[in-house]
């Protein structure tokens, strides 16, 4: 039999696949950053679709004189009469005012309960799950369902809060409630307390629970007792939790609107009408879509004012 000699053939190199030259590796080190931007992607959709392009309509809708908006109607011409109105109007000081007051107010109070109560269930005591479940309870509770409870509380006719008032001796009549400009005002402020206390509580006890123990350690060595020990460990530890929750609450008291729209609706005589009210009955009542527009955008500014200056100041860590 005839042997044919084997014939070496000149090494071709493979042909590169086709998703390797025009495809994009993912495998690749120097291209592994693309997957997480692939993977944000729709999230980053998503948020320009509800936020970022809602927000660019408002800004716009602020500089037009416009009512109440159509679907395919022309574009107003450009104005900044909205902000003239806005700045000139004393209902819009009125209501600066009254959301100043309630940011004090309910921010002081929440803050004074929820560190106390954050301190308190720190500590080991029997009962001390049962304790943390009603400290957080009323930050479970819906907005609407606690409102509706205080609305019973605070009633002129048959309430819990009178009746309380009249066996201490307080007052010798019923308060009416809804009524009065003042009594008004408390009622909305002791609700949102009530209801937000319960954040900066857990906020702190998840503070208080990131303290090495090895700090309180070395200060009882030294001779400190628990006023110092708060002072000078508990205290300054926490700084950085408790600024961003301060951001949270004053940013939570900037927008909130079902506590004071079902409680008192804004009333009486504006006493309760914060920029939120105002921006919806401006909007939903006189339909005034520019100039609701334009108490909008004044609050977000706002908004993001007092946010800048709390992180600024309050946010940094102490290590």
């Amino acid at each position: 039999m005839n042997q044919h000699p084997t014939i070496a053939r000149p090494f071709t190199p493979r042909s590169v696949p086709a998703r390797r030259k025009f495809g994009l590796d993912l495998a690749r080190p120097s291209r592994r950053h693309w997957l997480g931007y692939l993977l944000l992607a729709p999230a980053v959709v998503l948020i320009a679709l509800i936020i970022i392009y809602p927000l660019f309509v408002s800004v716009d809708m602020s500089f037009q004189n416009v009512g109440l908006v159509r679907l395919g109607a022309p574009r107003r011409p450009f104005t900044t009469i909205n902000y003239e109105r806005l700045f000139t109007s004393p209902e819009f000081w009125m209501a600066c005012w009254v959301t100043f007051k309630l940011i004090v107010v309910v921010t002081i109070s929440c803050f004074v309960l929820g560190v106390g109560t954050g301190l308190l269930v720190n500590n080991k005591f029997r009962g001390r799950a049962i304790a943390r479940l009603f400290v957080a309870l009323p930050w479970a509770v819906p907005e609407i369902v606690a409102v509706v409870i205080f609305a019973w509380i605070f009633d002129s006719s048959f309430g819990l809060m009178n009746w309380f008032f009249i066996k201490l001796g307080l007052v010798n009549t019923t308060i009416n409630w809804f009524s009065d400009p003042t009594a008004a005002f408390a009622a909305v402020a002791v609700t949102m307390v009530w209801k937000g206390y319960p954040f900066v509580s857990i906020m702190t006890l998840a503070g208080l629970q990131s303290i090495p123990e090895d700090f309180y350690n070395a200060a009882r060595v030294d001779g400190a007792n628990a006023w110092q020990r708060f002072i000078n460990i508990t205290l300054p530890c926490l700084m950085p939790v408790l600024g961003v929750t301060m951001v949270l609450t004053i940013l939570w008291v900037f927008r909130d609107f079902s506590i004071i729209y079902v409680l008192t609706g804004g009333g009486p005589l504006k006493a309760t009408q914060t920029l939120s009210i105002m921006t919806y009955e401006q909007a939903f009542s006189f339909f005034k879509m520019g100039y609701a527009s334009a108490v909008g955008v004044v609050t977000l500014i706002l908004c993001v004012i007092a946010s800048r200056l709390m992180v600024g100041r309050s946010t940094e860590s102490i290590y």
